[in-house]
């Protein structure tokens, strides 16, 4: 593994911190397009050239359940539960992140993020299984508009369609420390995660749906996934509270506000 990840900001009394149980990034690949009317002014779409010749950008369903989530500040009432983000690969001004169309969460608590920050999270069942010592380790995901089950491939791939290597997947598709939304008054929000890199294991999906990305259009039912990234357990340190970025404008996109109703 040649991807050495980034430094770890100081942890601060205002951060969460959350250990994350059978996460995998489903991506795909979409027109730059289609994507590119959905977001902010400032931002753009990342490209990627893929080897039968085209040009496309990329989203990603990042599912996994949260483990003991708390704040540093809170006595340790840890929470548990689904998640999933619903993410594309952008620039904002030149810098690289991912943009969040929103977040379904399977617990009461989405409405801290809601309403206390504008964040486009809605509640939703979401039921993650794994078994990873499995041969081939197996994943699945069953929720309200989510649905994929996959196994482990049998060795995983030379190089991934679309990047020049390990070092540049690893850093675009599993390593993005910044993240852009659009927030319920309209603004632009954003915040910042860090984690170790990670180990992913390459898997395939025998099936798989994601309802966000085809009301959107950027997905089709019979779309396949361009890759899984898979891992049993991960750290994660999330530098809240989220802020309002000087990035982009409050003018919004139809589609994109339906996903984060």
């Amino acid at each position: 593994m040649t991807f050495s990840g980034t430094p770890r900001p100081r942890l601060r009394w205002h951060h969460a911190e959350t250990e994350l149980d059978d996460f995998a990034i489903v991506s795909y690949r979409v027109p730059a397009g289609a994507l590119a009317r959905m977001l902010p002014a400032g931002f753009a779409p990342m490209e990627f050239a893929f080897a039968d010749g085209e040009t496309s950008a990329m989203v990603s369903a990042v599912a996994f359940r949260d483990r003991d989530f708390h704040f540093r500040f809170c006595p340790p009432a840890a929470i548990s539960c689904g998640q999933i983000n619903y993410r594309a690969y952008v620039t904002a001004d030149g810098e690289p992140g991912v943009w969040f169309f929103g977040t379904s969460l399977d617990h009461p608590v989405v409405a801290v993020p809601r309403l206390l920050w504008g964040m486009p999270w809605s509640r939703a069942r979401i039921g993650i299984t794994a078994d990873w010592d499995a041969a081939p380790a197996r994943w699945r995901l069953d929720g309200d508009g989510a649905r994929c089950e996959a196994a482990e491939l049998a060795a995983p791939p030379e190089t991934l369609d679309g990047f020049t290597g390990e070092s540049h997947w690893m850093a675009m598709l599993t390593h993005p420390t910044l993240g852009w939304y659009r927030r319920r008054d309209g603004r632009v929000g954003t915040y910042s995660i860090w984690h170790p890199p990670m180990r992913p294991r390459h898997l395939a999906a025998s099936s798989a749906r994601f309802h966000v990305f085809e009301e959107l259009g950027l997905t089709a039912p019979e779309s396949e996934p361009h890759s899984i990234l898979a891992q049993e357990s991960i750290h994660f340190d999330v530098h809240t509270p989220p802020r309002r970025s000087r990035e982009g404008s409050a003018r919004s996109a139809g589609r994109s506000d339906r996903a984060n109703a």
